[in-house]
């Protein structure tokens, strides 16, 4: 018992050395950065600390068509079960990190025989030995290893949640880039239309005189550049509805879905106080995860640098003996490979310090140029229902003109045309408007249950 007692003592000694081992991780990246993420401009409200984020996806998307869209997804895309399968590699090294305090056995069975070929007869003899290992640990090292094991499952639980929000704001963006293709396939078929009437109405003023050949000619070109947009539009919408069905897992098919004029917009668009919401978000998770991990990992390094305790015992079923030791392993000459592991285990650590301050960063720059782009298309949708309205007018203006002879074509034309250009302008400002709202319920981190 003796030898216990001094192995005790010299691993006491060696503990009071190295205290720092066990030190616990925090978060030294300056918090400034966290609230100031945003922008000095930006007016963080009292009350909502995650803004969308912290609405669930079924709160954020009504629509019940959607809905139905993302549930698909979320059960069969293939991205979103492979993150699952990584998350649950991690868990799994968590645990035997964990089990690692606990001792190991072994057991094996051994038979033997033995005889003389001068005198006859045999000896049979058995053995069936259990032995143990059990590994103290003094200096941190199974609690360090530990502990990064649950630094890397924060971070792949956070990968997880960043592929389901990020697929759940692709399915619904691309769903509403599918209605707005609708909604501007409807312009260009009411366009058609209309302009299938004015060419039939300058035919008919050409055959009175009012009009030339070439006056018709360019109203009968464009009359059918415009059923080369249709068809153009048509091949677009099967395309996308195909890069929808492999979103959410199904067969290429048609794809039910709303009106543009059914989205409805959440109640309020904010972004939240930026300390609160960016550290809900699942980028930044995994880049303070993996942080935390190199500090472990550092940890991990200096205790390799001190003795491991180990107790290691057998006991003979067959002979009913045991026997007991311990020992107390200390590294002296490794050719410096321990200094040469802390030194990169340290400058991994601060490697990742350095990416999870620029993550911050990064983060509250795209919230920024999200709040941005949303405010402005809410304020271009203003002057575009305006131009459209005045363009609107000036088409009907032209082509009573036109019915009196009193106007040209080609500013019937023009009228037209600037029309359709402004009608399309529209939608595809209020799909920018749409998509910068759920890319900003994204950049928070939004989609959870």
């Amino acid at each position: 018992m003796k030898i216990f007692k001094y192995i005790l003592f010299l691993s006491a000694a060696f503990a009071v050395s190295g205290c720092g081992i066990y030190g616990k991780f925090e978060n030294r990246v300056d918090t400034e950065i966290r609230e100031d993420a945003y922008g000095a401009d930006y007016e963080a409200p009292q009350d909502d600390t995650l803004g969308l984020a912290s609405l669930q996806w079924r709160e954020m998307f009504t629509d019940t068509l959607l809905q139905n869209l993302i549930e698909m997804g979320l059960e069969n895309n293939a991205n979103l079960k492979v993150a699952s399968l990584q998350c649950e590699e991690a868990m799994a090294s968590l645990k035997a990190s964990k089990l690692a305090y606990i001792p190991s056995f072994d057991a094996s069975l051994g038979g033997t025989v033995a005889g003389s070929v001068e005198h006859g007869g045999e000896t049979w003899g058995w053995s069936l030995p259990l032995n143990a290992s059990w590994q103290i640990d003094i200096f941190g090292s199974l609690t360090n290893a530990k502990r990064r094991a649950a630094a890397l499952v924060e971070g792949s639980e956070a990968y997880e949640q960043a592929v389901r929000s990020q697929l759940i704001a692709t399915i619904a963006t691309t769903y509403y880039s599918l209605v707005a293709l609708d909604a501007q396939y409807g312009i260009y078929q009411e366009t058609e239309k209309n302009w299938e009437k004015s060419l039939e109405t300058m035919k008919r003023l050409m055959d009175a005189g009012s009009y030339n050949m070439a006056a018709v000619a360019q109203t009968e070109a464009n009359y059918y550049g415009v059923k080369v947009s249709l068809v153009d539009m048509q091949t677009n919408i099967r395309e996308l509805e195909n890069a929808l069905c492999s979103l959410v897992g199904i067969p290429a098919g048609h794809i039910a879905r709303a009106s543009l004029d059914e989205w409805t917009e959440p109640e309020l668009i904010s972004a939240g106080i930026p300390a609160e919401a960016l550290a809900n978000r699942p980028d930044v998770m995994q880049a303070e995860s993996a942080y935390k991990a190199a500090f472990y990992g550092t940890n991990q390094a200096r205790s390799n640098m001190f003795p491991s305790l180990r107790i290691t015992g057998t006991l003979n079923f067959a002979e009913l003996l045991y026997n007991a030791a311990a020992s107390l392993l200390a590294p002296i000459f490794q050719n410096g490979q321990l200094n040469a592991q802390l030194k990169i285990a340290k400058a991994q650590q601060e490697e990742a310090a350095v990416q999870f301050g620029q993550a911050i960063i990064d983060a509250g720059i795209e919230v920024n140029n999200l709040m941005t782009g949303i405010n402005g298309a809410k304020e271009k949708g203003e002057y575009y229902k305006l131009q459209q309205n005045a363009l609107e007018t000036a088409v009907s203006s032209t082509t009573s003109l036109m019915m009196h002879g009193s106007t040209t074509y080609l500013e019937i034309l023009t009228a037209q045309t600037s029309l359709l250009s402004a009608q399309i302008s529209y939608v595809a400002n209020r799909l920018e408007e749409i998509n910068g709202i759920i890319s900003l319920y994204q950049a928070l981190g939004g989609g959870r249950e």
